[in-house]
């Protein structure tokens, strides 16, 4: 293999690495106007994040109003019952930011007296290591949420992830 493949080889592997290592700062709902009482199930935060990858090292983004409303992060009981007396963060700033240090469930919840029994609540899963780069999502079990169970859809990062191998394989062939 002469100099130009290997250095072309090594480059294309180092961006590859780095497209997968890549945290990311991640608007909850995908809007900033998100973090409020949904109108209607489908509307839910869990909709949203349960169409979202979570991994080790991203970052939660809210966008709220700091004096009506704030983000309690709990335990998965204090979720379950929405209590808001125990939390274990509690942020009021309107523009809170949560990287998620480990993989596993959080469980977010709103601050404002009967928010969160009306359904603003967010629960997402992070990735673990092991699963870094599949593109899915391990749907949570019927234990730790109420409700219909969604099954796991493919996301661009597997779809990236599948164009860079094959564009590494047709460059590699030329040579």
């Amino acid at each position: 293999m002469d100099i130009f493949t290997r250095r072309l080889t090594s480059s294309f592997l180092f961006f590859l690495f780095l497209s997968f290592t890549e945290a990311k700062e991640i608007l909850v709902g995908g809007k900033t106007d998100a973090w409020k009482i949904p109108s209607s199930e489908s509307d839910s935060l869990n909709r949203w994040a349960e169409k979202s990858r979570f991994r080790i090292g991203d970052s939660l983004v809210w966008k709220y109003d700091g004096v009506k409303d704030s983000v309690l992060q709990v335990t998965k009981e204090a979720y379950a019952s929405c209590n808001t007396s125990n939390s274990i963060a509690e942020y009021k700033d309107g523009n809170t930011k949560v990287t998620l240090d480990r993989s596993g469930p959080f469980y977010f919840i709103s601050g404002a007296k009967g928010h969160c029994e009306q359904g603003q609540k967010l629960h997402v899963v992070v990735l673990s290591q092991k699963h870094r780069y599949t593109g899915i999502s391990p749907a949570p079990s019927p234990a730790e949420i109420e409700g219909p169970a969604i099954a796991p859809t493919s996301s661009a990062a597997g779809l990236k992830a599948g164009f860079l191998v094959t564009l590494g394989v047709v460059v590699l062939g030329l040579f």
